[in-house]
């Protein structure tokens, strides 16, 4: 099975969350997937933004909820 070819444009770079001591950093981006509405997306990244892990992307409907969740929960 032949890979699917998928397109991105890292709209804005929102955060740098932490960086690993190979240089891939966890970020937290707004992207345009295959030239799609732009989306939050968390996920490690090459140090040339050239390869990426797997990760997680939120609409911005799904972000609003996961940031009320954040600042209602009571970290340690």
């Amino acid at each position: 099975m032949a890979e699917k070819e998928f397109s991105y444009e890292i709209i804005k770079q929102v955060a740098v969350l932490s960086k690993s001591a190979k240089g891939w950093t966890k970020e937290i981006n707004v992207i345009s997937w295959n030239s799609g509405t732009p989306k939050y997306d968390i996920r490690d990244w090459a140090p040339d933004h050239s390869k990426m892990s797997k990760g997680v992307t939120l609409s911005v409907e799904e972000t609003a909820h996961l940031v009320k969740a954040l600042q209602e929960e009571e970290l340690l």
